[in-house]
């Protein structure tokens, strides 16, 4: 997603109504709702409707565009599911070179969506479609409807849900999506039904999920629809979470004054913008590298770039192919984004949010969250 239309846009708009005074700087943050349950029988009604009926090992398609792609939404399904051993995952691209991600990482993507047709005329099981730099790329849009047309079941995660919109597929049908982009979404599609408070919402063969944090239960729901319950249970221990289900408090998630405030103040304040390395290692996990470079990424005060000791990629302990945006060995020691190689993803996450409240203050990190539509704890 675009972090400029995202925040930015929010920015003016509260600026214009509000007028620019210091009160703007003073307003608490919203205070956070508590999740409400889910039915047990809507919990299994997600499940089955995203239970496999095609090959004996499904086959999912991850897709993205070359330009801009959410970094999270891309990596981490992909990485989850390799994970698991469940399943076959091919990372796609609407054309060929890397994937440029947003907002950091670049990939080398497995083959183009014409390679994989040409080597799969079947279709995928499962299509993923992350949040996208636009929602009506023609390539992209196509080949969604044409794998649909076969059959496949299509997965919006975040924003991707208004790339399933553009693509006709989630017309009178159940829904969610990330916060900032619902009204997008039904003004695109205004038959789609919002079902507010769900992380993971299925109708049909159409899938779709809010923010980008929510990539993570969505890809435990999958792998629970393929393997069973305990194997997702498994995969979830293994990733750090203690608890997962598809319960959300979407009213915790909204622009408010503190927000916008923020995000202004640390845009406008350039001489505290740095630049952060990540160091590439061969066999590192890559969706701790997804959470903590989209999470440092996102605090309009620092920006990831990640470093290798050569080209022209790093192959993850899953198999993703990391294009470093430099090749260099040298890199000021202060200025090094931890990994934290000794903790499971979800905790990596936990951790970079308590580091970058450390470096740049409470606001900022609730600036994060916001984007990520993660509910933190405190």
């Amino acid at each position: 997603m675009s972090r400029t239309i995202l925040l930015w846009g929010v920015v003016l708009v509260v600026l214009a109504t509000a007028g620019f005074g210091g009160w703007i700087f003073s307003l608490p943050p919203a205070t956070a709702a508590k999740a409400p349950p889910v039915p047990q029988a809507e919990t299994d009604a997600v499940t089955a409707a995203l239970r496999p009926s095609g090959r004996e090992r499904p086959l999912i398609a991850v897709i993205g565009i070359n330009d801009a792609t959410e970094t999270t939404d891309y990596v981490m399904p992909a990485g989850i599911l390799r994970r698991a051993n469940v399943a076959d995952v091919v990372m796609l691209a609407t054309g060929p070179g890397p994937v440029q991600l947003y907002p950091a990482l670049e990939v080398e993507p497995d083959m183009t969506v014409a390679e994989f047709d040409a080597a799969h005329s079947e279709g995928a099981d499962y299509v993923i479609v992350p949040a996208m730099s636009r929602d009506d790329d023609p390539a992209a849009l196509a080949w969604i409807r044409s794998q649909a047309e076969k059959g496949s079941r299509i997965i919006g995660v975040c924003a991707g849900a208004k790339v399933v919109a553009a693509a006709g597929l989630l017309d009178g049908k159940r829904a969610t999506t990330h916060w900032y982009y619902l009204r997008e979404l039904l003004k695109r599609s205004p038959t789609t039904r919002y079902v507010a408070n769900r992380r993971v919402v299925a109708d049909g063969n159409v899938a779709t999920t809010t923010g980008i944090s929510a990539s993570m239960p969505m890809t435990l729901t999958l792998i629970e629809a393929i393997a069973g319950r305990p194997k997702a249970d498994a995969v979830a221990q293994d990733l750090g979470l203690g608890q997962w289900d598809l319960r959300h408090a979407s009213d915790a998630f909204k622009v408010t004054r503190p927000f916008a405030a923020t995000v202004l103040t640390n845009r406008i304040a350039l001489w505290n913008h740095e630049e952060l390395g990540i160091r590439l290692r061969s066999g590192m996990d890559e969706v701790s590298l997804a959470l903590v470079a989209d999470a440092w990424s996102r605090t309009y005060r620092s920006m990831v770039t990640t470093l290798a000791d050569t080209a022209p990629s790093v192959l993850t302990a899953n198999g993703i192919r990391i294009v470093p945006d430099r090749v260099t060995k040298d890199w000021p020691e202060g200025r090094y984004v931890t990994m934290f190689p000794d903790q499971r993803p979800a905790t990596a996450l936990d951790r970079s949010l308590e580091a970058i409240a450390a470096r740049y203050g409470e606001p900022t990190t609730d600036v994060v969250a916001m984007q990520l539509e993660y509910p933190r704890a405190r």
